[in-house]
Protein backbone atom coordinates (compact mmCIF):
# COMPACT_ATOMS: atom_id res chain seq x y z
CA UNK A 1 0.00 0.00 0.00
CA UNK A 2 1.45 3.37 -0.81
CA UNK A 3 1.79 5.52 1.74
CA UNK A 4 0.71 9.30 1.35
CA UNK A 5 3.06 10.89 3.38
CA UNK A 6 5.92 8.82 1.81
CA UNK A 7 4.33 10.07 -1.52
CA UNK A 8 4.36 14.04 -0.12
CA UNK A 9 7.95 13.78 1.24
CA UNK A 10 8.81 12.55 -2.18
CA UNK A 11 7.23 15.38 -4.23
CA UNK A 12 8.88 18.00 -2.26
CA UNK A 13 12.28 16.07 -1.38
CA UNK A 14 12.62 13.72 -4.18
CA UNK A 15 15.16 10.27 -4.10
CA UNK A 16 17.23 11.01 -6.95
CA UNK A 17 19.99 9.26 -8.92
CA UNK A 18 23.40 9.24 -7.98
CA UNK A 19 24.81 9.70 -11.63
CA UNK A 20 22.20 11.84 -13.58
CA UNK A 21 20.30 13.64 -10.85
CA UNK A 22 17.14 12.84 -11.64
CA UNK A 23 13.93 11.72 -9.22
CA UNK A 24 13.90 8.32 -8.62
CA UNK A 25 10.72 6.07 -9.94
CA UNK A 26 9.11 3.95 -7.55
CA UNK A 27 11.46 0.56 -6.76
CA UNK A 28 14.36 2.33 -8.22
CA UNK A 29 17.00 2.66 -5.40
CA UNK A 30 20.45 4.81 -5.80
CA UNK A 31 20.72 4.42 -9.50
CA UNK A 32 18.01 4.96 -11.90
CA UNK A 33 16.83 1.99 -14.80
CA UNK A 34 18.34 4.43 -17.31
CA UNK A 35 22.11 5.24 -15.46
CA UNK A 36 22.09 1.16 -14.18
CA UNK A 37 21.75 -0.20 -17.47
CA UNK A 38 24.63 1.90 -18.81
CA UNK A 39 26.87 1.39 -16.20
CA UNK A 40 30.13 0.05 -17.44
CA UNK A 41 30.32 -3.88 -16.61
CA UNK A 42 33.15 -5.71 -17.03
CA UNK A 43 30.71 -9.41 -17.24
CA UNK A 44 34.51 -10.98 -16.43
CA UNK A 45 32.25 -14.02 -14.42
CA UNK A 46 31.19 -14.96 -17.82
CA UNK A 47 35.34 -15.78 -18.61
CA UNK A 48 37.12 -17.87 -16.19
CA UNK A 49 40.47 -16.51 -17.71
CA UNK A 50 39.71 -12.96 -17.43
CA UNK A 51 41.99 -10.12 -16.58
CA UNK A 52 41.16 -9.89 -12.98
CA UNK A 53 42.01 -13.42 -12.77
CA UNK A 54 45.43 -12.99 -14.41
CA UNK A 55 46.64 -10.68 -11.94
CA UNK A 56 46.52 -13.81 -9.58
CA UNK A 57 47.45 -16.21 -11.92
CA UNK A 58 50.86 -17.23 -9.62
CA UNK A 59 49.19 -18.26 -7.02
CA UNK A 60 47.86 -22.02 -7.54
CA UNK A 61 45.61 -21.54 -4.17
CA UNK A 62 43.24 -19.05 -6.23
CA UNK A 63 39.90 -20.36 -8.00
CA UNK A 64 37.90 -17.72 -9.20
CA UNK A 65 38.19 -14.08 -9.38
CA UNK A 66 36.21 -11.26 -10.92
CA UNK A 67 34.62 -7.53 -11.02
CA UNK A 68 31.67 -5.91 -11.60
CA UNK A 69 32.26 -2.78 -12.96
CA UNK A 70 35.21 -0.95 -14.60
CA UNK A 71 36.48 2.21 -12.83
CA UNK A 72 37.54 4.97 -14.88
CA UNK A 73 38.65 8.10 -13.52
CA UNK A 74 35.76 10.73 -13.70
CA UNK A 75 33.15 8.02 -14.81
CA UNK A 76 30.17 7.06 -13.52
CA UNK A 77 31.76 4.23 -11.19
CA UNK A 78 34.03 6.55 -9.69
CA UNK A 79 30.74 8.63 -8.66
CA UNK A 80 29.63 5.44 -6.64
CA UNK A 81 32.89 4.57 -5.04
CA UNK A 82 33.36 7.59 -3.91
CA UNK A 83 30.05 7.86 -2.72
CA UNK A 84 30.34 4.74 -0.48
CA UNK A 85 33.79 4.94 0.28
CA UNK A 86 33.94 8.44 1.69
CA UNK A 87 30.30 9.75 1.69
CA UNK A 88 30.00 7.37 4.26
CA UNK A 89 26.96 5.83 1.88
CA UNK A 90 26.79 2.30 3.66
CA UNK A 91 23.66 0.96 1.83
CA UNK A 92 24.73 2.22 -1.32
CA UNK A 93 27.96 -0.33 -0.36
CA UNK A 94 25.54 -3.03 0.51
CA UNK A 95 23.10 -2.64 -2.53
CA UNK A 96 25.72 -2.76 -5.08
CA UNK A 97 27.16 -6.10 -3.25
CA UNK A 98 23.36 -7.87 -2.71
CA UNK A 99 23.17 -7.14 -6.88
CA UNK A 100 26.55 -8.25 -7.62
CA UNK A 101 25.56 -11.61 -5.51
CA UNK A 102 22.14 -11.87 -7.58
CA UNK A 103 23.83 -11.91 -10.60
CA UNK A 104 26.83 -14.02 -9.79
CA UNK A 105 24.65 -16.79 -8.18
CA UNK A 106 22.58 -16.91 -10.78
CA UNK A 107 25.89 -17.56 -12.99
CA UNK A 108 27.19 -20.46 -10.31
CA UNK A 109 29.83 -18.48 -9.79
CA UNK A 110 31.27 -18.55 -6.09
CA UNK A 111 28.81 -21.87 -5.32
CA UNK A 112 30.85 -23.41 -2.86
CA UNK A 113 32.26 -21.06 -1.10
CA UNK A 114 32.45 -21.13 2.78
CA UNK A 115 33.08 -17.47 4.43
CA UNK A 116 33.52 -14.41 3.25
CA UNK A 117 36.18 -12.01 4.58
CA UNK A 118 36.49 -8.32 4.06
CA UNK A 119 39.31 -6.78 3.26
CA UNK A 120 40.02 -4.74 6.77
CA UNK A 121 41.52 -1.45 7.16
CA UNK A 122 43.96 -0.49 9.72
CA UNK A 123 41.85 0.18 13.30
CA UNK A 124 43.15 3.58 12.92
CA UNK A 125 41.91 4.14 9.36
CA UNK A 126 38.36 2.35 9.80
CA UNK A 127 38.34 4.80 13.17
CA UNK A 128 38.67 7.78 11.35
CA UNK A 129 36.11 7.02 8.81
CA UNK A 130 33.56 5.34 10.38
CA UNK A 131 32.91 1.95 8.69
CA UNK A 132 34.93 -0.48 6.09
CA UNK A 133 33.40 0.39 2.84
CA UNK A 134 34.23 -3.75 1.96
CA UNK A 135 32.26 -5.03 4.98
CA UNK A 136 29.01 -3.04 3.64
CA UNK A 137 29.64 -4.65 0.07
CA UNK A 138 30.16 -8.37 2.00
CA UNK A 139 26.65 -7.19 3.87
CA UNK A 140 25.23 -7.80 0.84
CA UNK A 141 27.02 -11.00 -0.74
CA UNK A 142 26.38 -12.16 2.32
CA UNK A 143 22.31 -12.06 2.37
CA UNK A 144 22.47 -13.87 -1.23
CA UNK A 145 24.96 -16.67 -0.69
CA UNK A 146 24.05 -17.37 3.05
CA UNK A 147 27.75 -17.36 4.31
CA UNK A 148 29.06 -16.47 7.49
CA UNK A 149 31.44 -12.85 7.41
CA UNK A 150 34.52 -13.37 8.85
CA UNK A 151 36.18 -10.23 10.33
CA UNK A 152 38.21 -10.82 13.23
CA UNK A 153 40.81 -13.25 11.87
CA UNK A 154 42.19 -11.10 9.50
CA UNK A 155 43.89 -8.06 10.75
CA UNK A 156 45.90 -5.52 8.99
CA UNK A 157 48.92 -4.63 11.21
CA UNK A 158 50.18 -1.82 9.24
CA UNK A 159 48.95 1.66 8.51
CA UNK A 160 50.32 2.07 4.62
CA UNK A 161 49.96 5.22 3.02
CA UNK A 162 47.60 5.92 -0.15
CA UNK A 163 48.29 3.98 -3.09
CA UNK A 164 46.69 6.73 -5.97
CA UNK A 165 49.92 8.25 -7.01
CA UNK A 166 52.00 5.76 -6.18
CA UNK A 167 53.78 3.66 -9.15
CA UNK A 168 53.01 -0.01 -9.91
CA UNK A 169 56.45 -1.34 -8.16
CA UNK A 170 55.53 0.93 -4.94
CA UNK A 171 52.01 -0.12 -5.04
CA UNK A 172 53.47 -3.26 -3.87
CA UNK A 173 56.03 -2.83 -1.82
CA UNK A 174 53.71 -0.25 0.08
CA UNK A 175 51.48 -3.48 1.18
CA UNK A 176 54.23 -6.02 1.85
CA UNK A 177 53.70 -7.73 5.35
CA UNK A 178 50.57 -5.90 6.01
CA UNK A 179 48.21 -8.19 7.25
CA UNK A 180 48.14 -11.19 9.69
CA UNK A 181 46.24 -14.49 10.07
CA UNK A 182 44.47 -15.17 13.49
CA UNK A 183 43.96 -18.57 14.25
CA UNK A 184 44.67 -20.26 11.10
CA UNK A 185 43.24 -23.35 11.95
CA UNK A 186 39.71 -22.02 11.36
CA UNK A 187 40.29 -21.76 7.43
CA UNK A 188 42.02 -25.53 6.68
CA UNK A 189 40.08 -26.60 3.73
CA UNK A 190 37.77 -24.15 3.45
CA UNK A 191 36.97 -21.84 0.16
CA UNK A 192 36.87 -18.44 1.37
CA UNK A 193 36.05 -15.16 -0.41
CA UNK A 194 37.99 -11.86 -0.22
CA UNK A 195 36.25 -8.67 -1.07
CA UNK A 196 37.12 -5.51 -1.63
CA UNK A 197 36.03 -2.53 -3.61
CA UNK A 198 38.24 -1.73 -6.13
CA UNK A 199 41.32 -3.45 -7.81
CA UNK A 200 43.76 -1.63 -9.35
CA UNK A 201 47.16 -3.13 -9.63
CA UNK A 202 46.05 -6.09 -7.17
CA UNK A 203 48.80 -5.37 -4.76
CA UNK A 204 46.62 -5.03 -1.46
CA UNK A 205 44.77 -8.09 -2.41
CA UNK A 206 48.13 -10.02 -2.87
CA UNK A 207 49.46 -8.95 0.26
CA UNK A 208 46.32 -10.20 1.37
CA UNK A 209 46.38 -14.13 -0.11
CA UNK A 210 50.24 -14.12 0.91
CA UNK A 211 48.90 -13.99 4.97
CA UNK A 212 46.80 -17.73 3.40
CA UNK A 213 49.71 -19.41 2.20
CA UNK A 214 50.90 -21.42 4.74
CA UNK A 215 47.19 -22.54 5.44
CA UNK A 216 46.45 -26.21 4.43
CA UNK A 217 44.51 -27.30 1.26
CA UNK A 218 42.57 -23.42 1.52
CA UNK A 219 40.90 -22.48 -1.89
CA UNK A 220 40.73 -18.48 -2.49
CA UNK A 221 38.63 -16.63 -4.49
CA UNK A 222 38.46 -13.06 -5.08
CA UNK A 223 35.60 -10.69 -5.88
CA UNK A 224 35.96 -6.80 -5.99
CA UNK A 225 33.40 -4.18 -6.72
CA UNK A 226 35.37 -2.62 -9.82
CA UNK A 227 38.57 -2.48 -11.44
CA UNK A 228 40.76 -0.20 -13.00
CA UNK A 229 39.95 0.17 -17.09
CA UNK A 230 43.78 -1.41 -17.74
CA UNK A 231 42.93 -4.22 -16.25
Amino acid sequence: MINPLNELVNLFYPNLCLLCRHPLVQDERFICLHCHCNIPKTNYHIHRGNPARDLFSGYSQVNEVTSLLFFEKEGSVQKLIHSLKYNGNKELATYLGRTAARELEAAGIYASIDVILPIPLHPKKEKRRGYNQSSWIAKGFASVYGCEIDTKRLKRVTNTQSQTLKSFYDRHVNVEHIFQLVGADYFFGKHILLIDDVITTGATLSSCIDAFLSVPNIKISIFSLAIAREF
